[in-house]
């Protein structure tokens, strides 16, 4: 299958993407090429609409970019951003394509490791909505008080520039560690793609679950099977 992507949100995500699914591809041992295409969207303002609560300025950008793919010949697109599913619902009304969804997947994975209380990291609006209140079994728990605020700032630097320092990782890791001590998370979603900038090389001190890379594994099985046209959602 044909897989389209929504990139640029951020830059270091989208890269994040791009290289897990070509190693897992390569991994396969399949002789047939991987089908891959990439729109950029602007991360300015996915940002801008998320702070707005802009549901449909969203849908509207997303969606000429899901147009362009489809055109290009993508048979179903992944929006490589779990801040960007904040208007996932909406968008798959009007999206030309399949959508293979971040979150759909995600509390299944943490199911069977047996997480079923976790603590959430990323941009404000996400853990706020404790991930778009998509659980249905899991329990959520996010930083408390103005620890979430100083995350979010970390975060969305760290997005806008795709590099980390000390300071900012010591916050994330901080707010993982006492979501895990004092709020009784058996692990912490990594629910910001950029947060592997952090994450990568350093140990935590604690378990987490990278939600992108969750994604990435269904979207690398989507491209392994063949399109159903008649499908209006690819499940994680």
């Amino acid at each position: 299958m044909h897989i389209g992507l929504i990139g640029g949100i951020g830059r270091a995500a989208t890269e994040f993407y791009y290289r897990n699914l070509v190693k897992a591809d390569q991994a396969s041992g399949r002789h047939k090429p991987m089908e891959l295409t990439i729109c950029h969207a602007q991360a300015s303002d996915l940002i801008r609409n998320i702070q707005a609560g802009d549901v449909d300025g969203q849908v509207r950008i997303f969606e000429v970019l899901a147009n362009r793919l489809n055109a290009a010949g993508a048979e179903a697109l992944a929006v490589t951003s779990i801040a960007g599913h904040f208007c996932i619902s909406e968008l798959e009304k009007v999206s030309p394509i399949p959508i293979i969804d971040a979150l759909s997947g995600l509390e299944s994975a943490l199911i069977r490791n047996g997480y079923t209380r976790v603590g959430v990291l990323g941009n404000k609006v996400v853990m706020e909505t404790r991930l778009f209140d998509s659980f249905r079994e899991a329990e959520v728990v996010v930083p408390p008080g103005n620890s979430l605020n100083k995350v979010h700032e970390a975060y969305m630097s760290i997005a806008l520039s795709g590099v980390a320092n000390e300071g900012q990782r010591e916050t994330i890791f901080q707010a993982g560690r006492k979501m895990c001590d004092e709020q009784g998370a058996q692990a912490v979603v990594l629910a910001g793609t950029d947060l592997f900038v952090a994450f990568d090389g350093y140990e935590c001190g604690f378990k987490c679950v990278d939600s992108a890379l969750v994604h990435i594994d269904a979207i690398h099985q989507a491209s392994m099977e063949t399109s159903d046209n008649n499908s209006r959602k690819v499940d994680a």
